[in-house]
Parts: structure tokens; C-alpha cells; sequence
């Protein structure tokens, strides 16, 4: 026995207890002491070395220490002091004790695992923040790797406490867990999933944190804001959130619009469906009045002279316009439409410009406009679509065709 230990004892049994009664007040006072010193010694360790890397981190250039301490690591750090304090006296406190010494020995050791764990988490996390802080891995998905890490470390942590309740050796423990694996795959089998989609998805290069995707399966239609092991978090448009399994990003298909933000222009691509009955040759006088359209003149006043310079030397008979070469007022209006969007401010000129026709269906015939525009911004985007279609709508007209719509059947009204 120690002096202190002693000290209390013959105190206990000065004052007329029992022997029993006096070793089990003394390991009791020998507890609280401990406790108190613990407490004292934690409380000045984490003084310490919290301040001292705060005062590091304000010299510091570098903001990896400022992480640090915003991740509480040194804080975590400083339990070590108590912890070996504590295997040291602890055997004092209980020496009448024998009996309880296995398990505060299991006790301690379990302790000194999850705070191990504990530290690397720190650590980790510090990384995890300091990574993101980079320019060139703003886009990656951090996330994932620390989590998957994290993972590995909270496995072996959680393997390595349970061999220790057990009392078996770590080698033997996960010799013995392979017997289980079948069911911890079932167990973790969305995070087996998750694990391996992001090993894919950053290895591959899928997605990025900042990609617009579209997802219509589950919704999703906007910017990846976070990638991690189970779901990459969506804000849509609208700003909603939306959760999708990591998995599920090489399970199922997905637009990624990153080509489009990467290239110089976002596409346009859509038709104006006309009616084919409105197609007709031109005549003469008809081509007379579209030379007023100023796009077309000159490519009319050529296309002309080239026609009538072909037809009169094949001595054609124009009675019957059907006859020779001719031009009809779709041919025509195409030409327009190729003029106006290639004379278009918003248009970028170095990307494919084209008005084509499309295969004739029973609901008319769709003739495609096929561009790219020089802003990408979706609102601006929609703005030179709609004014594009906007014109080309309203100069169908001026060629003698008609669009093609469902007639509109209005029921009778009663007087």
C-alpha cells in the first residue's frame, strides 16, 4: 500500500469500521482523487495544447492548422494524457481489488481505441476541409474518399474493441469474422454499393461537384453540391434538393451537361412542323416578291439567272412549272432561316449552323433548326431560343406555307 492508501485505511478503522467496509471506502476516496486529478489534468493539457496551436495557427500561413483546431484534433489529442494517467494509477486505486482489474483493464483498452479513432476522424476531417480549400480538387469528391477511409477505420476500430471484450487475438478475431461475411455483406451491402460507385465515379471521371446532370428517374435536374459513399446531393433548379444513391450513377443512365458548359455554345435543336400540302414551285412573280426580303435577295437573284440559264439551254418548257429545275418556297424559306440564324448576334459561328428537313410524318413536315448559342446561362439560353422561334414562326407567311396544328373544335353554344 501507499502512503495515501494506508492513510485512508487507518482512518476508516480509527473511526470504528469495519475491515471490509474500511478497503471498500478507501478504493472509494482513492477513486474520487484520481477522478479529480483526471479532470484537472485534461482540463490543463487541453489549455495547453489548444492555445498553443491556435498561436501557431495565427503565424501560420498555411490554413491546414486553423482546420485543425476547428476539427477539435488537438482537443482529442490532449485526452491522451488522462488516458495514460489513468492505465498508470489505476492499479493503486484497486489493489484490494484484484477482481475488478480485468475489466477496467478491457475498459481502458476499448477507450483507447475509439479515442484513436477519434483522432484520425479529426484528422481526417481536417484533411477533408483542407482538400476543398484547393482549387484543382474543388471539383473532386472528396467526401467519398475520407469516407470511405473512415470507414476502414471504423471497421478495424469496431474489430479490434470486440476482440478485446473477447479476449482474442485481432488475426484470430477477423479469421473468425470471415465465417460471417456472408451476412455483413447483406448488412452493408448499400455501402459495399456506395463504396465502389465512388471508387468508380472519380476514377471514370462521371461526375463532378458542379456538374449539371439530369436524372429524370428520380427527379433530379440541376448541380451536384455534394458527392459522398451512399447519395450525391442535387440542387435542382427550383431549389430543391435531391438525394440520389451513388450507385445508382452507374446503374442507371444520366445526362451530364459538363460537355455543353465546356464548349463553346449550348445547343438549339428544335423544328417548326409545316404543312406539306403548303409546299408549291414558285413562280416568276412569286420570286419577285420575296426579293424584297433583303436576307434572300441576292441568293434569289443568283439562284435565278442559274435556273434560267439551265433551263433555257435544255430548251425546258416552263408552261408546266413541274418541268426543268425550280425552286420551291420551302426550299426557299430554309435558305431564310439559314441567313437569319448565321447573321444572329447570339449564334456562335464556329459550332455546326444548319436548317434541315426531317423525315415527313403524318403530322406534318418538321424542318430543324440546328445551332449553337455563344451564352450558355439557361435563362439567356431560353431567351435566344424563343426569340429565334419567335421570328421564324411569324415569317412562315411571307413564304405561303402554313404550321401544322390539330383543328380546333369549339362545342356549340346554347343561346
Amino acid at each position: 500500500m501507499t502512503d495515501l492508501q494506508c492513510f485512508f485505511y487507518d482512518y476508516f478503522i480509527s473511526i470504528g469500521v469495519t475491515e471490509i467496509a474500511a478497503k471498500y471506502f478507501n478504493m472509494l476516496c482513492l477513486l474520487i482523487i484520481l477522478m479529480v486529478i483526471i479532470y484537472i489534468t485534461d482540463f490543463i493539457t487541453r489549455k495547453i495544447l489548444v492555445n498553443a496551436f491556435i498561436r501557431f495557427s495565427k503565424k501560420s500561413k498555411n490554413s491546414f492548422d486553423d482546420l485543425l483546431v476547428n476539427h477539435k484534433a488537438p482537443r482529442n489529442l490532449a485526452h491522451i494524457v488522462p488516458l495514460i494517467i489513468t492505465i498508470k494509477v489505476f492499479p493503486i486505486v484497486f489493489s484490494d481489488f484484484p477482481h475488478f482489474e480485468s475489466y477496467i483493464i478491457i475498459l481502458l483498452k476499448v477507450y483507447g481505441i475509439i479515442l484513436t479513432v477519434w483522432i484520425i476522424r479529426s484528422i481526417l476531417k481536417t484533411f477533408e476541409s483542407y482538400f476543398k480549400t484547393l482549387p484543382r480538387l474543388k471539383d473532386k469528391p472528396i467526401d467519398s474518399y475520407i469516407q470511405v477511409a473512415m470507414l476502414f477505420i471504423w471497421i478495424i476500430g469496431i474489430a479490434a474493441c470486440l476482440a478485446v471484450v473477447i479476449d482474442l487475438s485481432f488475426i484470430k478475431f477477423f479469421t473468425t469474422l470471415g465465417a460471417a461475411s456472408a451476412v455483413l455483406l447483406l448488412i452493408f451491402k448499400d455501402t459495399i454499393l456506395g463504396f465502389v460507385a465512388s471508387i468508380q465515379v472519380a476514377i471514370n471521371d462521371t461526375v463532378r461537384i458542379g456538374d449539371w446532370i439530369t436524372m429524370e428517374k428520380y427527379g433530379a435536374d440541376g448541380d451536384v453540391i455534394e458527392i459522398n459513399l451512399s447519395t450525391v446531393q442535387v440542387q435542382n433548379f427550383d431549389m430543391t434538393i435531391t438525394n440520389i444513391p451513388t450507385y445508382a450513377l452507374i446503374s442507371d443512365s444520366f445526362k451530364n451537361w459538363r460537355g455543353m458548359q465546356a464548349s463553346g455554345g449550348r445547343r438549339i435543336k428544335r423544328a417548326l412542323v409545316l404543312k406539306a400540302k403548303s409546299v408549291h414551285y414558285l413562280s416568276n412573280e412569286n420570286i419577285e416578291n420575296l426579293k424584297k426580303i433583303q436576307l434572300i435577295t441576292d441568293y434569289l437573284t443568283q439562284r435565278q439567272e442559274d435556273i434560267s440559264a439551265y433551263n433555257q439551254s435544255h430548251e425546258v418548257d416552263k408552261s408546266v412549272l413541274i418541268n426543268g429545275r425550280n425552286m420551291t418556297n420551302l426550299g426557299v424559306f430554309r435558305k431564310y432561316l439559314l441567313s437569319y440564324i448565321q447573321n444572329h448576334s447570339a449564334i456562335n459561328k464556329d459550332m455546326s449552323i444548319m436548317v434541315r428537313q426531317l423525315e415527313p410524318t403524318p403530322n406534318g413536315l418538321p424542318l430543324e433548326i440546328y445551332a449553337f448559342s455563344s451564352d450558355k446561362r439557361w435563362e439567356n439560353y431560353e431567351y435566344i431560343m424563343a426569340d429565334i422561334f419567335d421570328h421564324a414562326i411569324s415569317a412562315v407567311p411571307y413564304f405561303d406555307l402554313e404550321l401544322f396544328e390539330y383543328p380546333t373544335q369549339f362545342p356549340n353554344l346554347k343561346k
